[in-house]
């Protein structure tokens, strides 16, 4: 929360701040996110407008996860801007035509809904390790980046298999002519 009482009510009025706050918890999506608890640095500024205060800024935070194709952790910063009218509850629309204003509550402003909102859509929905992640193999799982050279033998068509266990020794499904 952040109290506006020192702006005043005064339209052009405007006031800077720098303040560091722990992360709120769940500040992400499901694979990359900001720790809970962790330091968001946060430069604002309040202007008081007719309508209310006009808080405009910028959040910088660590991000953690992990690569949606290799699964390896992932460790990154984000810095995103946000902008967001808080209207006086005096000038607030009745609830059946509010459409998601936001309001001061006793000259409080309270950030935590626009930084979650800001910071989520800023993060890529499939977060990656490297920009040419090659992932993990499909038939057995190991890491492709550490093994570049991986590969299995063909598979062979199950409903042929019982052929080539007649076909004898010799793996490659062909049959020796006499």
């Amino acid at each position: 929360m952040l109290d506006t009482r020192e702006l005043g009510r005064r339209p052009g009025s405007q006031r800077e701040l720098s303040r560091t706050v722990p992360a709120p918890a769940d500040l992400g999506i499901e694979v990359l996110q900001v720790p809970e608890g962790s330091p968001v640095e946060l430069d604002l500024r309040l202007e008081a407008v007719m309508e209310g205060v006009l808080v405009t800024g910028t959040a910088q935070a660590t991000l953690t996860g992990e690569c949606v194709r290799c699964l390896e952790p992932i460790t990154d910063e984000i810095d995103v801007r946000f902008q967001e009218l808080f209207v006086y509850e005096d000038h607030a629309l009745p609830e059946s035509e509010d459409d998601g204003v936001s309001t001061l509550q006793d000259d409080l402003v309270d950030l935590e809904p626009l930084l979650r909102d800001a910071v989520v859509l800023a993060l890529p929905f499939q977060p990656l390790c490297e920009e040419d992640c090659p992932g993990l193999c499909p038939e057995c799982g190991v890491r492709l980046a550490d093994d570049p050279g991986h590969q299995h033998d063909a598979a062979i068509d199950p409903r042929w298999a019982a052929l080539a266990d007649l076909a004898g020794p010799d793996k490659t499904g062909r049959t020796e002519q006499n």
